[in-house]
Parts: structure tokens; sequence; C-alpha cells
């Protein structure tokens, strides 16, 4: 019977559902819990699902192989912005739409075979997880994690909502095209920048990360040290006799030329309420960018405000204050010195406004600024000499310094910085003493401090949508803003509303909006702002341990469940997903709705490649490029012979039909073959290729498996084949513990292989086969139960424990060693490891190769290395 995945799939489904067996039980066994990164509804699964899912799949029955009480659940991320695009533009409802997707990709997932507890789906849209994520709310606002304050944002002034900086494109509303502008909203906040240090600490211990993850999250949150100090204003008006300034190089202060305000800086905001030409300057820097990218890309603009500070080491050097739209108010203090000669951008912004360039660092064989006429430095290749009428020489090694008063410093931290004082001598100073002695020099002279900065900065949540959480307070007039008593979660969203007019259907909804304060009493307005969705996927980790809990987590499924033992999803998540996740973890540890040992809630995380395929275009008449799909191709050429050109190896994108439809993989070939692929080809931390060949080879090898286990076999025992069996359970053991599941695949080709030529019948063949089974079962589950079915295996393997290798069949007691003749190898010969060199050497003579290459003569040499080589010389 030909193996025939369509009927055998579904079956062995259905088994398990019957069984139960991928039901996440807490019990006296160790937990597992391995989670993917759940999907958005988009409507449609593609390869890139399959392939992460599968790789958790692995995981997942592996583990429960070996004993341990696995959850592997499911849920789907689905509130967001392309539910709302989706009712503008096809009418109907959010809610409808997102769960019609659901309930279509459920059905695309199922076949595929999954080790899911699907008893613990959930989206996050459902009104339980929404009443729960806004008791979360709650609890932070009382515990002050949470605070509302106004902030610039991101604002499409045709969808009239705050866009998240992912959403602004070339400086426009990635959905209406609009330029996008600066807007100043009151907006509500989590405070994760209070857990700065924290979190960037905390990543050390990260050890089942990726180095480049922990790498990226170290340099989101950024942590500096540098200078804050004050640049005493002239002429400025009443309130700002100073202007506050943070670097992280204050060594170069000795080379600056001007002062730059943010557009939004209070100053600026004063300065534009009677000077009409700085309010229009404003506003023209609002429609060049938004974003910290835009604005670090976009033509550098200025604007004289005519007025001057006083340079902290000299109150006679006066610089100008202008006003730069490159300076960001969200950054440091949005007040910055430039330093053209040091900075690219301040360079830029410098010529093109004339501005001067002075270099910080004293290049060689140029004299330094005197204290007096009678003290002089002087840096040459050599030396550098500070020398007075006592003719003081301090001598030292060096390239380029500069000074501030009697201190020379080098730009670079990697060289030595030298101290001269010409009366008392001088000492030599390292490392990052140039910034240090600067920071020094301020803080005695009263004009600024050291102090370190993050550049991470608060959460804001807020978003002026529809299709979202909403934020569960209210505006009272007599109370204020006043948190929704937890007797009244969820706030659900109204559903009779429309999308034909642009803005939030919150905001003009004739009665949602009016409710009641819970503190007076009294009449009170809803807020129409929801949250940010990287809210909904900051927790659901958590969720999933109790998703049915009448609280956001029921303790003691917490404790035992958390954390996640294994995370596997996308590299495009290594920063904003994980760091609020784990900023997340540490709130509802303080809260009281997790252990304190779930503060990083992931212990080890897998990012996986993707999926990629040729892409296949011809060209329309004015040389446009026309896409077609992968099936309308055969060898090069559309099915009317036209011959299309190939990119290769490019992310699959609907706009490019380079799609491949899993489930019409798994229609034609079955849920393991697709499995198989995805495994085989390549580690799965890089990017894979799919290829109908690569398919149809994976479906071959598939078929063989069925075949072997369904032939009889022709002898008895085989010893060298049960020593392959256990070789193949060490090698796809470890390579499964290493995430190395291509070399596990390669491990089971080899086995496969060994069992094909052996000879071997009966109960030896059907223990091997039996192994085979098991050692497929995390990778292709249908296949797996069919060979063990076959070859006598009780209940399901499935339940089957993990096969152990014995350590005495790993000792191979046999060794091939290779025959080489005037110094090429031509024969090979398998020998037992204890056979004496001298039956090595007679079997050698009767080899045939050797002998046609004697030609009947005896060899000039015969050298045997034991173990290793045999070396004829004819």
């Amino acid at each position: 019977m030909p193996y025939d995945p369509s009927s055998s799939e579904a079956h062995w489904q259905k088994a398990w559902a019957d069984a139960g067996s991928f039901t996440a039980i807490r019990d006296e066994r160790p937990k597992y819990y391995v989670l993917e990164m759940f999907p958005y509804p988009s409507g449609r699964i593609h390869m890139g699902h399959v392939r992460n899912y599968t790789l958790g799949d692995v995981v997942a029955r592996y583990k429960r192989a070996q004993g341990f009480s696995v959850l592997h659940p499911m849920g789907w991320d689905a509130f967001g912005m392309p539910a709302e695009n989706a009712a503008m533009e096809q009418g109907g409802h959010p809610r409808d739409w997102t769960y019609a997707n659901i309930a279509t990709m459920r059905e695309q997932m199922r076949p595929l075979g999954l080790s899911i507890d699907w008893s613990r789906e959930f989206a996050t849209c459902d009104d339980g997880y929404v009443a729960q994520q806004q008791a979360l709310f709650l609890d932070f606002l009382d515990a002050g994690l949470i605070t509302r304050k106004s902030a610039q944002v991101n604002w499409d002034p045709v969808d009239m909502t705050v866009l998240a900086n992912e959403q602004v494109i070339d400086g426009k509303g990635w959905r209406s095209g609009a330029q996008v502008e600066r807007k100043e909203l009151t907006q509500w906040f989590f405070r994760i920048s209070d857990y700065s240090e924290e979190l960037l600490e905390a990543l050390d211990g990260l050890n089942g990360w990726p180095e480049k993850v922990r790498l990226m999250q170290a340099n989101w949150i950024g942590k500096s040290r540098g200078l804050q100090f004050r640049f005493q204003t002239i002429g400025a008006p009443a309130g700002f006799d100073a202007i506050e300034v943070y670097t992280t190089r204050p060594d170069t202060l000795m080379g600056a030329s001007f002062v730059a305000l943010s557009p939004d800086h209070p100053l600026v905001k004063t300065l534009a309420e009677t000077a009409p030409e700085i309010e229009a300057f404003r506003e023209e820097c609002r429609r060049i960018g938004t974003t910290e990218e835009a604005i670090e890309t976009a033509p550098k603009m200025g604007f004289d405000t005519g007025l001057t500070v006083q340079h902290p080491l000299d109150p006679n050097w006066h610089l100008p204050i202008w006003i730069a739209n490159f300076v960001l108010m969200d950054y440091g203090t949005g007040a910055i010195f430039g330093c053209p000669a040091h900075d690219q951008r301040d360079l830029d912004f410098a010529r093109k406004y004339e501005l001067s360039v002075k270099p910080a660092f004293s290049p060689l064989g140029v004299e330094l600024y005197p204290e007096s006429e009678n003290e002089h430095i002087f840096i040459s290749d050599d030396d550098i000499f500070a020398y007075d009428d006592d003719a003081f020489d301090e001598r030292a090694q060096g390239n380029e310094y500069f000074r501030i008063g009697n201190v020379a410093y080098t730009p670079l931290k990697t060289e030595v910085v030298h101290y001269i004082d010409p009366v008392a001598g001088g000492s030599e100073q390292s490392g990052d003493s140039a910034i240090e002695a600067v920071i020094g020099l301020a803080q005695d002279q009263g004009w600024g401090e050291g102090v370190t900065k993050f550049r991470l900065r608060d959460w804001g949540i807020s978003r002026q949508r529809y299709w979202g959480c909403p934020i569960p307070v209210v505006h009272c007039a007599k109370c204020g803003t006043v948190p929704e008593a937890k007797r009244n979660l969820p706030v659900l969203l109204p559903q009779d509303v429309s999308f034909d007019v642009p803005g939030n259907p919150l905001d003009r909804h004739p009665t949602w909006r009016q409710t009641t304060c819970p503190q007076c009493g009294g009449a009170a307005v809803r807020e129409t702002d929801t949250m940010d969705t990287f809210v909904d996927s900051s927790w659901y980790y958590a969720r999933f341990t109790s998703p049915h809990a009448p609280t956001p987590t029921e303790r003691a499924d917490a404790d035992y469940w958390m954390n996640v033992d294994q995370y596997i999803g996308g590299i495009e998540h290594a920063i904003l997903h994980l760091l609020y996740s784990r900023f997340f973890a540490r709130a509802m540890a303080k809260t009281g709705h997790l252990p304190d040992s779930a503060k990083e809630p992931f212990a080890a995380l897998f990012t996986q490649g993707m999926v990629t395929h040729e892409i296949y275009l011809t060209r329309d008449e004015r040389g446009r490029p026309v896409y077609h799909l992968p099936e309308d191709v055969v060898d090069g050429k559309l099915r009317d012979g036209t011959p299309v050109e190939i990119i290769p190896s490019a992310k699959m994108s609907k706009s490019k039909k380079n799609v491949v439809d899993p489930v019409n993989i798994v229609s034609s070939f079955g849920a393991d073959t697709a499995r198989w692929f995805v495994l085989s080809d390549s580690p799965p931390e890089r990017d894979v290729e799919w290829t109908s060949a690569g398919a149809e080879a994976a479906y071959k090898f598939l078929s063989r498996v069925w075949r072997l286990a369904d032939e009889a076999g022709e002898g008895g025992d085989d010893p060298d084949l049960l020593r392959a069996a256990h070789r193949a359970i060490a090698d796809v053991t470890k390579s499964i513990e290493g995430f190395a599941f291509n070399k596990a695949v390669a491990k089971l080709y080899e086995l496969a292989n060994a069992i094909g030529k052996s000879k071997a019948g009966g109960e030896s063949r059907k223990a091997v086969l039996r192994i085979l089974a098991q050692l497929l079962s995390p990778m292709v589950p249908h296949l797996a139960e069919e060979v063990w079915a076959i070859a006598g295996g009780q209940g399901m393997v499935v339940d089957a424990p993990w096969p152990k290798a014995d350590p005495a069949l790993l000792e191979d007691d046999i060794v091939t060693l290779p025959i080489q003749i005037n110094g090429k190898r031509r024969a090979e010969i398998s020998v037992p490891k204890a056979m004496p060199k001298e039956e090595i050497e007679a079997l050698v003579l009767a080899d045939e190769t050797v002998q046609r290459f004697l030609e009947g003569a005896a060899p000039k040499k015969l050298i045997v290395v034991p173990g290793r080589i045999v070396n004829v010389v004819a």
C-alpha cells in the first residue's frame, strides 16, 4: 500500500485529540513551557508560520517524550489597525473581520498536526482578555507604574490618529499617505524608564538569548555617562537665565560653535508667542518629519534666535542660540551644543549657516593656548612640553591632545590622558579620564555635574483608534481623571460604529462616552483612547498559564508554568516586543500577578530565519514588472512558453507573488512533508528557500520510510544496524537539544539508509524501526505513528518515552581503514579494532584492488597504522 498522508494524518490528529494528548496538566512532573510568538489573524497562514510553529512543535513533542508536563498554547494578536482598514475599505465591522480570519487560520493550522493545547486558545480582543488587561492597567496605575502627561506624537492629519514610529514611512502615514505632523497631546505612559538600569543589567543573565538580541536591547536602552551643565543666557526672556545641556562628549567643549534648541523647547515656545517667524519655523519643522530616523536624514534646518550664551569656561566667549530641526525634545534636555569639528551633523549645519568650526584637539606641532606669557604647552610627535620660566618639562608619548585649563587630553578614550601642571609637576591618567576630568572641573566650578542617562523613554500607549483595548478611566468635572472601578470591567467597545469618517469612532459615538464617575457618582465621560497593541502582546505568555481565570493570572498556575522555557519568533521583534514583555513581567510581579522569579519571562529565545522563494517576473510594454505565481512557471517559462526573469531567495511577498500556500502543500504532499522540508534544508536561524524540488525530495524520503516499515526484511539480527540506531539516538538527541534540527534530519537520513541496506528481519528489524519512529516523532509525527504501529509499538508513539542510547553500543568495534597505494587512496577495508597487524596485512594483500596494482609481485613496503590507515608501496 503506498504512502497516503491525506488519510493517515487526519486519522492520527483525531486520535491525539480524542486522547487529550496535548492538554497541559499541572502535576508532579517537571514542567516545560514552549511558546511561539502568536500570529496576527490576517486571514491566511504562510510558510513562515509553518516554520515557526514546526520549530516549537519539535521542542514540545521532544520534551513531552522526555517526561515533562508541557505547555504549548496558541492565541491571536487580534487588535490593530488592519481590521479598521478592512472595515473602511470593504465595509463590515473589525470584530467580524477579525474573528472570521481567526476561524480560517485555525482551520488552516490544524492539519499541520501541531501539539497545541487548543483548550487554552484566546484572542486579545476577547472580552475576557480585555477585562483582565484593564484590571492590570488599574493595578499598575495604583502601583505608580503609569502616568499621564503631555508629549509630542506622530499625528496623521487625514486619519486623525497617533501613529507609532513604525507606521511613519518617508514622513508620511502608512495608510493615508498624508504628511505626518508633530503634535502635542496628553497621553498615558507606562513608566518603563524607571526600570532602565535593571532591564540593562539583567541582560547579562539571559544566557539562553542570542548575543545579537541582547546587544540590540542594550543599545535601545542606551546607557551613557556624561555631563549635564548650564549655559548662562544673554538677553533671554525672564525665567530662562540658563539653558540645560547634556553631552556624552564634554571633552569637545573647547570646540563649541553654537547652541541648538529643539523646536519644542520651552524657550522656543516662549519666543514664538511674540515672534510669528519662529512659530512659522516650528510649523515647518513639524511637517518635514517626526521620527528620529526621519529627522536624522532630513535636510538640516535652523533659525537664529539672535540670543547668545556664555561659554562656561570663558565668560567672554559667547555662542549663538539657534533653533534646529534635528534636536529632539524627547532626548536629553532638548538642547545641545554644536561641535562642528568633531560631529558630521553639526558640521553640515555649521557650513549651511556659516558658523565657526573650531577644533577641540590641537594637531601635532601646534602650540596650545597659553595661560600667560610665561607659560606654554607644545605638542610634538614625541613629547608634550609644558614649560615656563622655570623650564618645567613633562615628557610623554602621544598623538593629538587638547586642554582645558592646565589639563591636556587625548580625543580617543584608548589614548593616555596627561595632566600638565607647570607648578606641581605632571601625572598620567588613562581610560575615560578626559571625560571624567572635564566633569570634575565642571563640578568643582559649579556649572555642571556628571550624570548617567538612558536613551529609553517611557512607553506611550495612547492610540486614537477604535479597534483596541479601551483605557479604563473616566474624566469627571468634579473629581478629575478617575480610574474605572474593577466591578465595572470590562469596558467594552460599542458595536454600532461606522468608519465612513476619518478619526476615532469613539469620539463621535452618541452614547458610549457618557458614563458616571465611580468616585462621586456624577456625570463623566470615558477616555476614548485605546491601548497600543504592544500592550496586548506584552503579557499573553502569562495569561496562557490560566487563560480562563477571573483574574489576570492564577498564582498557583503562574508559579508552576512560568517562565517560558523556550520562546521562538522573528528577529524583527527583538527590541520593542521583548523589551515591553520584560517590563510587563516586572510590573506584574510588583502587583502580585507573577512571582519574582518570572521577572525575566523568557529563559531561552530562538529567532528563526525566513522562508524565501524565487520571484518570477516578465515586463509589460512600458518595462514595468509583472509578477507570476510559482505554480504558473515551469522550467523558467510561463505555460505559454514566455521566459521569465528570476530573482533568487527573496522574502515571500503577496505583492511579488512569490508565495507558497501551505494549504496547497499539505493537500498535495501532506503536513509531514512541509514540516520535514522546513526543518531539513538549513539551520533554523537562517533563511530557507522553498523549492518544488525540495518539497518533492522530502515527500520521496518520507515515502521511502513508509516502505521500509512495510518491508519484512530477510534475515535475523544485525548488530551493525542496532549500533547505527543507538548512534542515531545519541546524535538526534544532541541535535535537538542544540536547536540544530537540520543536523537531526541528516542523522535520520543515515539511519534510514542503514535500515535499507540491512538484511535484518523479524523483531530485530522492528526494534530499530520503533527507534526510527520515536526519533522521527517530533518532526514528522503522523508518519512516525504509522511506522510505530507497523513495527508493533504499544499504544501511540506520542506517548512513548524518548529512547536512550546504550553507551556500550556507541563503542564501534569495527574500524574502516583506507588503503593507500603509492600515495593515493585506492580502497578500504573494515576490520575489528583488535585485529593483529599480521592479519590486517593478510587481508590487504588479498584485496582485489591491491592485487591488481601489485601484479603478482610482493609489495616493496606494507605499513599498517593501527586504527588509521594502511600504506602499500608497489
